[in-house]
């Protein structure tokens, strides 16, 4: 299944605790439905000392959030997402409300 967002988008939150927060996904957890949201969703952890951090202590990290409570930013505002194939064969990605692409192109065109 084609997902409307993708690693490295500009992303608004739309619902939850983090609604209307922007940012940038920093991972899709494909298997669950889930994305890492750049500044989204952030929990304090207690982190055990280990070698890489000695100290251990509080920790802020970026939860994810459930894919359909992210909506990419086109003009500053969520928008849906269309699928368009081009005479080429390509296939993008265009903001719904603007009809401006949105990342590369998702395949390749055929030569």
């Amino acid at each position: 299944m084609a997902r409307h967002v993708r690693k490295g988008d500009n992303v608004i939150v739309t619902s939850g605790s983090s609604k209307g927060k922007q940012g940038k996904i920093l991972r899709v957890l494909t298997e669950k439905n889930q994305v890492l949201v750049e500044g989204a969703n952030v929990r304090a952890r207690n982190v055990k000392p280990s070698q890489n951090n000695p100290q251990g202590g509080v920790v802020s990290k970026e939860m994810p959030i459930h894919i359909s409570n992210v909506s990419p930013v086109a003009a500053g505002k969520p928008t849906r997402v269309r699928f368009v194939n081009k005479e080429d064969g390509s296939k993008i990605r265009v903001a719904a409300s603007t009809g401006e692409q949105l990342g590369p192109a998702l395949k390749k065109a055929r030569k």
